[in-house]
């Protein structure tokens, strides 16, 4: 059965999740849908591309992926298939795709919206669906869409980078209100360069190692580690890192201007110093 995945931010409250699986099955009765999340935040990219890059990769080879987010940043005349890495990616034309992949990826085409069609979450849903029906009956990429589309790009988040620390931004706020930075242990360890540490955030919040499990310090005491997907992550030992320590997360549409702004940057920032 052909395998597709679902990523949105349009919630489960309505009938909108439901009926976009309906879409896609009247298309092909034997698709076989996985949900990834639908409760990503509205509008917040660097969130969307951790939860998107960290599951597809996991999925076997030539799984369907569809990417229900901000769809319409602007008013779309077509959809982007993208195949990268062996996994099909239908998504909106609106950088979020690079910051997923973070880097081009190897095939695009642009799949045409009919001008007589109401652009709405269901239509491009159904595009998505007959586009992956016709490779899965054999059709190419280039049969399927429009191989000289120009797509728009966004830039990864990256953490700050200085001789003596490495900062970065709070991307994710799980179940557990742990809190996940957008730094990997690849980018910890190249940083560090063996040099001892601390971990600051809120300014007078400090960690000085990192712990292999949650179990490894008491209940109720703060904990660093890498998680599954090897970001550092900030947790408490049965208990709500987020809450506990009012940490937020990242979000695009700060204006860096203003004072207040400033200030909420000490609840979305995480540094670690090296000695």
């Amino acid at each position: 059965m052909p395998l597709i995945t679902l990523t949105s931010d349009i919630g489960r409250q309505d009938f909108l999740t439901g009926a976009v699986k309906g879409q896609l099955l009247q298309v092909n009765s034997s698709f076989n849908i996985v949900d990834i999340s639908h409760e990503l935040s509205p509008f917040n990219y660097p969130q969307a591309a951790y939860v998107c890059r960290n599951a597809i990769k996991n999925f076997p080879p030539n799984t369907f992926h569809i990417v229900l987010v901000n769809l319409f940043d602007k008013r779309p005349d077509h959809l982007l298939l993208i195949h990268h890495n062996n996994q099909y990616i239908g998504c909106a034309d609106n950088g979020l795709i690079t910051m997923i992949l973070e880097e081009v990826p190897e095939k695009i085409v642009a799949l045409p919206l009919r001008a007589s069609e109401k652009k709405n979450t269901l239509y491009c849903a159904a595009v998505f669906a007959r586009a992956f029906q016709e490779i899965l009956d054999g059709k190419t990429m280039d049969e399927v869409g429009d191989g000289s589309v120009s797509i728009e790009t966004k830039n990864p988040l990256r953490p700050l980078l200085g001789p003596k620390y490495i900062e970065g931004q709070i991307i994710f706020i799980d179940n557990f209100e742990n809190v996940i930075i957008n730094i990997t242990k690849e980018e910890f360890e190249e940083q560090r360069r063996g040099r001892s540490f601390k971990i600051v955030f809120k300014r007078d919040e400090i960690i000085e190692k990192i712990s292999e499990t949650y179990a490894d310090v008491h209940e109720s005491e703060k904990l660093a580690l890498f998680n599954s997907a090897n970001y550092l992550e900030i947790a408490v030992n049965k208990g709500n890192a987020a809450g506990l320590f009012g940490l937020e997360g990242y979000s695009e549409k700060v204006n860096m201007q203003t004072q207040y702004m400033q200030n909420r940057l000490l609840y979305q920032t995480v540094k670690i110093y090296f000695e």
